[in-house]
């Protein structure tokens, strides 16, 4: 098992900011807290659970947070309330609702409780060799803007055209890194239900820690347009 993506030294947890209603948090009133989080990867950079903890300002103690985690993935409505932001506007946060200086990201690891475990099952074997997909799954909706700036993030070139009911993928793009070739498609499952990005790997002879990373930088540029990851999983 591994925590977080390819990045080594420079992973970053995912932090959210919890508002008391969806009007506070489109004016920037104070959050209710801080959720932070993080996927924990098997070798081959699927999730097998999420690490997660929180802070809310009522109490300023930090606590378990499996069921804030499973339910801003679950509840529309609650992940109205909830924005992706940085570790800088997190901490901002923190110190306004009276916690100081935020931890160190190793010591909120140390701080993880319950890990919320996700399904895992082995590859099917689809007769591609030295080929993998993967599927990173994601809650929520994207806006107009928001969609937009993903496209120009991944670098997608326009497929389906996002405005019709029936448009599944809406951008795809092919690139090579570290010696392994990339395809990625960005799809819509049900309107205002969920997206995920499907990435085919041609695996070269480049380190394999370049498809963690591409897969992290992905879900990051994502998960910064108001979409929640929700699971990694791969078909072969």
């Amino acid at each position: 098992m591994r925590s977080g993506s390819a990045q080594g030294d420079d992973i970053s947890l995912d932090y959210y900011l919890i508002f008391a209603t969806p009007a506070d948090r489109d004016r920037g009133a104070p959050p209710l807290g801080v959720l932070v989080e993080e996927f924990v990867l098997c070798d081959d950079y699927t999730a097998a659970g999420i690490d997660s903890v929180e802070w809310p300002a009522a109490t300023g103690v930090w606590g378990g947070s499996s069921a804030s985690s499973r339910d801003i993935r679950a509840d529309a409505l609650l992940r109205s309330r909830v924005i992706a932001v940085s570790r800088h506007d997190a901490g901002g946060a923190y110190k306004a609702g009276g916690g100081g200086e935020l931890p160190t990201e190793a010591e909120i690891r140390t701080l993880f409780g319950e890990r919320q475990p996700l399904p895992a099952a082995a590859p099917l074997d689809l007769g591609a060799t030295g080929s993998r997909l993967y599927r990173v799954l994601f809650a929520g909706e994207l806006s107009g803007r928001g969609l937009a700036n993903v496209r120009s993030a991944l670098r997608l070139e326009p497929a389906d055209d996002p405005a019709a009911p029936l448009a599944r993928v809406v951008g795809t793009a092919t690139a090579t890194a570290a010696g392994h070739g990339f395809t990625w498609e960005l799809r819509r499952i049900g309107p205002g239900i969920a997206w995920c990005l499907d990435v085919t790997v041609r695996m070269g002879t480049g380190p394999e820690s370049a498809v963690g990373a591409l897969l992290h930088h992905h879900r990051q540029a994502i998960r910064g347009q108001g979409l929640i990851p929700v699971t990694i999983e791969r078909f072969r």
